[in-house]
């Protein structure tokens, strides 16, 4: 999938962008997925009709309703209930393991390939129809961070990968991601819970900042340490993307607590999961799992640092 030259500018840079990833008519029927989740809660809200599926997530945003949690691939890093909504739907199940997405994170930390439960999607309205207390990066724009931080500390010597994929085009316009190529060796630096967790004031420049735009369709893979955020939606629709994650077969996740899978193996194909309705009993048996004990902190970055001053 990924050409030798592509392998070393991801190598070098950090990061890399490549179009076509996952054709068109699977993001269809994700999109028709999605359209479906979102009709059913709208119905159960009771909100006045709207015209589109854009329209209706602007509309009950408007409306205090919480759209996001029911439809993210994830429980939520606060405190889980028994009836804490997500979704896993067999559309967003092909997504994730699509063959040609696989072969790119194959190409870079080999065959044997774990899906993380890192994972989210990120649909973004415009920036003019957010509150101003918005401060959810998979709704609002992502403040600059490493991915490697953003996980607990178990996983800080995981081979891992993020495919970071546009549903809808991704332009400067309407919030594209940015990023800091490296410049030599990166190590994780010093993160503080900001708006969101992220890097500390003094160990960012954004004079080096490099936006990365990319067509419905493609992606961008980022190494875990490569400083990234995301520019705000200034347009007048929205920039949706799923965020994945995938890292090297018996290493820590960072988020042991939360269910992964074998998305591929070419030493034992036997153990890959292909039935995305175990995939979603999996996050559901968690949730069952979860709610009923101590809730687990996921930052592991306190705002009494030195560097958080």
């Amino acid at each position: 999938m990924l050409s030798p030259d592509q392998i070393a500018a991801f190598t070098r840079d950090g990061y890399l962008v490549v179009p076509d990833v996952v054709p068109q008519d699977v993001l269809d029927r994700v999109r028709a997925e999605y359209a479906a989740l979102l009709d059913d809660l709208y119905a159960a809200w009771g909100l006045p009709a709207a015209a589109s599926f854009e329209d209706k997530l602007v509309t009950a945003y408007r409306a205090g309703r919480d759209w996001f949690q029911p439809m993210d691939i994830s429980l939520p890093g606060d405190r889980i209930e028994a009836d804490t909504p997500m979704h896993f739907g067999p559309a967003v199940f092909e997504m994730a393991t699509h063959p040609r997405l696989l072969d790119m994170v194959e190409d870079l930390i080999g065959p044997e390939i774990t899906s993380n439960p890192i994972q989210h999607v990120r649909i973004k309205p415009p920036a003019t129809e957010l509150n101003d207390d918005e401060v959810r990066a998979h709704i609002t724009s992502t403040d600059w961070h490493q991915d490697r931080a953003v996980a607990l500390e178990e996983a800080d010597e995981t081979d891992m990968v993020t495919v970071w994929l546009a549903v809808t085009d991704a332009t400067i316009e309407n919030g594209c991601l940015k990023v800091q190529p490296f410049n030599g060796p990166q190590d994780i630096l010093p993160h503080c819970p900001k708006k969101q967790t992220a890097i500390a004031d003094a160990f960012i420049n954004e004079d080096g900042a490099v936006p990365l735009p990319v067509p419905s369709g493609g992606a961008v893979l980022f190494h875990p340490l490569v400083p990234h955020a995301s520019l705000p939606n200034t347009s007048q629709g929205i920039r949706w993307s799923f965020d994945l994650r995938f890292n090297k077969t018996g290493q820590p996740t960072g988020r042991s607590h939360f269910p992964d899978f074998i998305a591929r193996s070419r030493a034992r194909p036997e153990t890959e999961l292909h039935d995305w309705k175990a995939w979603r009993s999996m996050w559901e048996d968690a949730r069952a799992r979860l709610a009923a004990e101590p809730h687990i902190d996921i930052h592991r970055w306190t705002s009494d640092a030195p560097y958080c001053a």
